[in-house]
């Protein structure tokens, strides 16, 4: 029994810590995918932070479940992830008060191949790796409808489309839905492969040597999110200003050349 409410005295005890560490208008932890949005921060979001006496700590996840649950029971102030899609269904399947509060430059989702050269060498029984998370999966098979490889259902929302709604497979290709951390390594086995921007960069892809690229809409940029509770503080006013700042329009323009810039980001260009 001491042993039991020991453990317990030391979880409430760390929930508390954790709490006044996330709290902490000085420090911000920010989570985040491995790869290029990590280093948008790291290049670009960090400095700018650090310069306005900000101590800024970047965890980093390797799945697209995780960022939001830290986020939402305090362990992050931020994370940068994720589409308004995927935040907007998470946040409501699982009851959590989280809110977007700036959409940032994207890198793309698209098809790659290690075994074909060009898009002409789909035939019967090719196989075409894609995510397997709802909203990531529409925009795979959206691109798979433009192609003219499979044949959606009339009037179907392609921010939801899934396998149920291919109404016809065209080419008689096989679908072959993974996580999407797992996508890169995919192409070993896979003719084909959609693969999310940020994945594909941290893999060691090209977005240029994608063979077809989605033409990003808002509903796909990536965003940062945070705590409703806290979109109106400071730190949070903060980093959103940090993104909107010429000094990471020229971080972007140097690094992240390929990436779909943002509105803001387009006017300071004007």
């Amino acid at each position: 029994m001491n042993t039991r409410r020991n453990l317990l005295l030391a979880a409430v005890a760390a929930a508390i810590s954790l709490s006044a560490y996330a709290k902490d208008p000085k420090e911000i932890v920010i989570g985040t995918s491995s790869g290029p949005y990590a280093d948008q921060i790291k290049f670009g979001i960090k400095p700018i932070l650090e310069k306005q006496g900000y101590k800024v700590k970047l965890v980093e996840f390797n799945d697209y479940i995780q960022p939001n649950y830290a986020l939402a029971e305090g362990s992050l102030d931020a994370n940068v992830f994720q589409h308004i899609v995927y935040l907007t269904k998470f946040s409501t399947d699982h009851k959590l008060a989280l809110s977007e509060l700036i959409k940032i430059p994207t890198a793309p989702i698209a098809l790659y191949s290690q075994k074909h050269k060009t898009l002409n060498d789909v035939k019967e029984g090719t196989t075409i790796a894609l995510p397997n998370d709802p909203t990531n999966q529409a925009r795979a098979l959206v691109l798979l409808d433009q192609l003219g490889w499979i044949k959606l259902r009339e009037k179907t929302d392609p921010l939801k489309a899934s396998e149920k709604d291919v109404a016809s497979n065209i080419k008689k290709i096989k679908l072959l839905p993974l996580e999407a951390a797992q996508l890169p390594r995919s192409l070993q086995d896979a003719d084909y492969a959609f693969v999310n921007g940020n994945y594909a960069l941290a893999s060691g892809l090209k977005l240029k040597d994608a063979l077809i690229t989605e033409k990003i809409s808002p509903s796909y940029a990536n965003l940062v999110a945070v705590r409703t509770a806290d979109k109106d503080k400071q730190f949070a006013k903060d980093i959103a200003a940090a993104y909107r700042s010429r000094e990471f329009l020229a971080v972007t323009n140097k690094y992240f050349a390929d990436y779909a810039k943002t509105d803001y980001q387009l006017a300071l260009e004007k």
